[in-house]
């Protein structure tokens, strides 16, 4: 008797480089207006995902705030942040500007009894019929947090004594939360560290081999030993340092943005088959602006470029924020399901016609 995929079916086989039923469709992070406007009686995470008909369920670890002030706010990693009406906030300063203040410094305890946030609920509910993602970070990104982007940066080259400290403290308390994360049911983890502007990484590539490699090589390989699968995030243009997010061992990579140079079939053409590509419908111009014809006709132009062969995500290039069109949204999930099914019908993918 043949076996019926569910979601979680499809979404391993195609991490595994596999061809599912049809092309899973996944997503990182929905605003929660546009959860509301498309399903006001399911706009919880969870209930959201069933709804629209995704084929995983993510969230966060879960950082609590330790001090309001107006519409700022400190967290426990000790960064204060601007509060925003979006789902994610924005850092305005962190607590480390001296040597003296790393040496103090402590990340937040990765035994919390919070930590886990909604995680618990997703895996209850959903483990076995739709992936499990928790999204979190190896060492680059909330390092910037602590110090600051342009000084972390500045580290790299006129401290590299410094950065090397910073960095490896924030990956040692990220890999103990995230092993717990995996122990507690996450099946998949998604590094959401970004490296790149659209048009060059933050860093140079040898920088990137010195400071950011070695530690992403070793968060990826604490996520197998505990027997996860990896995702691993990025906007920008990453040509420069692909060959080292790859040689760190991620089992897929994501968003793959097309306005920042990373047209899916020529990425898929490069490295296909060694890692599962996940992306990359225009979050910004198309589905915020663009017509439902044009998000079909995307949809389409993706998955014909990115689905032959297996190993392939249908997600946008970043994330659903309040801007774009809910219909927008909808539609792309619904294209996805109509032209995404195995074996492709590249005739229908062409023209949106059997």
């Amino acid at each position: 008797m043949e076996h019926i995929m569910n979601s979680a079916d499809r979404v391993f086989t195609a991490l595994r480089g596999g061809e599912p039923d049809r092309v899973p469709i996944i997503e990182f992070v929905v605003d929660e207006k546009i959860r509301r406007a498309l399903f006001p009686e399911a706009a919880e995470v969870g209930a959201f995902c069933e709804a629209i008909g995704l084929d995983a369920v993510g969230c966060g670890l879960e950082f609590q705030r330790q001090r309001q002030n107006g519409d700022r706010y400190y967290d426990e990693w000790g960064v204060l942040y601007q509060a925003s009406p979006e789902t994610l906030s924005h850092p305005v300063r962190g607590p480390i500007v001296t040597r003296e203040d790393l040496k103090t410094y402590r990340p937040p305890d990765p035994d919390a009894p919070w930590r886990l946030g909604q995680l618990p609920s997703l895996v209850e509910r959903f483990k076995g019929k739709k992936a499990i993602i928790v999204h979190h970070r190896a060492a680059f990104m909330w390092s910037a947090y602590l110090v600051g982007l342009d000084n972390l940066l500045l580290y790299f080259a006129a401290d590299p004594d410094f950065a090397h400290a910073l960095l490896d403290q924030v990956l040692a308390a990220n890999i103990a939360m995230v092993r717990r994360a995996v122990r507690a049911g996450a099946e998949m983890i998604s590094l959401g560290d970004d490296y790149a502007h659209n048009f060059a990484p933050m860093m140079s590539p040898t920088h990137f081999q010195e400071f950011i490699y070695p530690r992403l090589r070793r968060m990826v390989e604490a996520i197998h030993e505990e027997g996860a699968l990896c995702i691993k995030h990025s906007d920008g243009y990453l040509w420069p340092i692909l060959d080292m997010i790859l040689a760190a061992g991620p089992d897929a990579i994501n968003p793959l943005e097309p306005v920042a140079g990373m047209d899916m079939g020529e990425v898929k053409a490069y490295c296909g088959k060694r890692v599962c590509l996940i992306g990359n419908i225009d979050c910004g111009a198309l589905l915020s602006h663009g017509t439902v014809a044009a998000v079909e006709a995307s949809v389409r132009q993706c998955i014909a470029a990115g689905a032959p062969g297996g190993g392939f995500i249908l997600s946008s290039s970043n994330s659903i924020h309040s801007s774009v069109n809910p219909q927008n949204y909808l539609a792309m999930v619904r294209a996805g399901q109509k032209y995404g099914n195995y074996p492709l019908d590249t005739e229908l993918l062409r023209t949106g016609t059997p």
